[in-house]
């Protein structure tokens, strides 16, 4: 018997693919009458680049209560332009957002864990050359070191009406 999806993990990079994958994982949330938690991961300042950018731990709280805030700005106008493709409601499917410092790969993984989901879905750019080409380096980590399912959404080549500011 396949699981039900209830809950789905989606992993922003905030990049114009993330936008493209979000999409996606409203219509599955819809289909599926699950919720979406949202997680943008903050990559850690290391010790040594402290020195350098001068960047504190308090800064560092103060980036992530911004990247909190620039979400729901995000979410919000996302959801306004979404909402005339996939109809509404749009907001109403995300249960939580969450931004932590860590290592993206990991706080994907935990976080999966941690809130129960079912799925996970993230956007991917393809870059670089053979190993890289259709899977970016996070995206690969989790797929390999997951036993959950995983949605890969790779940014479609044609131009496509999604052409929006990432979410």
């Amino acid at each position: 018997m396949i699981p039900q999806i209830r809950k789905i993990l989606y992993a922003t990079d905030l990049s114009k693919n993330s936008s493209y994958a979000f999409l996606f994982t409203t219509d599955l949330a819809r289909r599926c009458n699950a919720k979406i938690v949202i997680l943008h991961v903050l990559e850690r300042i290391p010790p040594y680049a402290e020195v350098y950018t001068g960047m504190t731990h308090e800064m560092e709280q103060k980036n992530r209560e911004d990247a909190v805030e620039e979400l729901k700005k995000r979410l919000q106008e996302f959801c306004k332009r979404a909402e005339s493709q996939i109809g509404p409601p749009c907001v109403e499917l995300v249960s939580k957002m969450i931004v932590p410092i860590g290592y993206p790969p990991e706080k994907i993984l935990n976080t999966a864990d941690e809130e129960s989901c079912d799925v996970i879905v993230l956007g991917t750019h393809g870059k670089g050359f053979l190993a890289h080409t259709f899977l970016g380096s996070v995206s690969k980590a989790v797929l390999h070191r997951t036993r959950k399912p995983v949605f890969i959404i790779p940014l479609p080549s044609e131009k496509t009406s999604t052409d929006w500011d990432g979410i």
